[in-house]
């Protein structure tokens, strides 16, 4: 299983219209669209779960593409810092 990080998504993007645009390629394990508190909006990035050939293929597919008027970037995301804390 692998994490996708997808932003430049139009802020009209719904979890619906992500997980259909991933479904082309595999299936979708799990999806979280951020969205903006007050107005519901996406905020224009997205974290996708997908098995790890699935996932390659829809970036392949998807980096760089088209979706309704806005460029998207989808890539691997990247596991934040385990440390923490302040530096010394």
């Amino acid at each position: 299983m692998i994490t996708l990080f997808v932003r430049g998504l139009p802020r009209s993007s719904t979890e619906e219209s992500v997980t259909t645009l991933f479904s082309e390629f595999g299936v979708v394990r799990a999806i979280t669209v951020a969205t903006d508190i007050f107005s519901g909006d996406c905020k224009g990035f997205a974290t996708v779960d997908m098995e790890g050939h699935e996932g390659r293929a829809a970036i392949a597919a998807l980096d760089g593409r088209d979706v309704q008027g806005s460029q998207i970037r989808v890539g691997l995301d990247r596991p934040k810092n385990k440390r923490g804390g302040r530096r010394r």
